[in-house]
């Protein structure tokens, strides 16, 4: 299975008028997180192998899907990033838990806490990408690789990822439920609130 942007990105983020909405519901934004930690979870459940073709940037959630995959392939144009604490913010929905599993503690937070981009090739360097390929390259390489998968004896490729990411949902369990209840508190924050509301004002302008 190949996962991979319909547009420019790999996944924007999140939206800010959607973010707004979330304020005024605290069950609004429990069912939000709620899908967010099924989908991580379903990601790393998943029985198939998963490269992520990242196409362009890949920012928050998005990011976090990136680094659910088995694989991940990006493109020398794209970018990962998790901005969470730039808008107020926890780090809930996949960074805080997955990031310090893919690469260092000290790294991990270092991008988090600062919401810096993170460049292809420091990506690779980084253990949060398996390598670049040129933009253009990008889809016929992950099909050559899924095909290279597909070769593969089905059942014991599916029993290997299965008995590798029983590390991974281990790991994740206790941090990102920790990370999540953090976030949907954070998403009813006036700091919050203040920064998107600024940032929905700037691009209007």
């Amino acid at each position: 299975m190949i996962l991979t942007g319909a547009g420019t990105a790999f996944s924007a983020g999140g939206d800010f008028e959607f973010m707004l909405e979330l304020q005024q519901s605290a069950a609004f934004r429990e069912q939000t997180m709620e899908e967010a930690r099924t989908i991580l979870l379903d990601m790393i459940r998943f029985p198939l192998p998963v490269i992520a073709a990242v196409n362009g940037p890949a920012v928050g959630l998005g990011c976090s899907l990136a680094l659910s995959c088995d694989l991940v392939l990006m493109s020398d144009r794209a970018h990962l990033a998790d901005p969470h604490l730039n808008i107020g913010l926890v780090a809930g929905d996949g960074g805080a838990a997955l990031w310090p599993l893919h690469t260092s503690l000290l790294r991990a937070k270092e991008f988090i806490f600062t919401g810096e981009r993170i460049a292809p090739e420091l990506a690779v360097a980084l253990g949060l990408a398996n390598r670049v390929v040129p933009h253009d390259e990008l889809l016929p390489e992950a099909r050559k690789l899924a095909e290279k998968l597909a070769r593969l004896p089905a059942k014991a490729l599916r029993d290997t990822k299965r008995a590798l990411n029983n590390h991974l949902e281990k790991a994740v369990a206790g941090p990102l439920e920790i990370a999540i209840q953090a976030e949907i508190a954070s998403l009813a924050s006036p700091e919050h609130e203040e920064r998107v509301k600024k940032l929905i004002s700037r691009s209007k302008s």
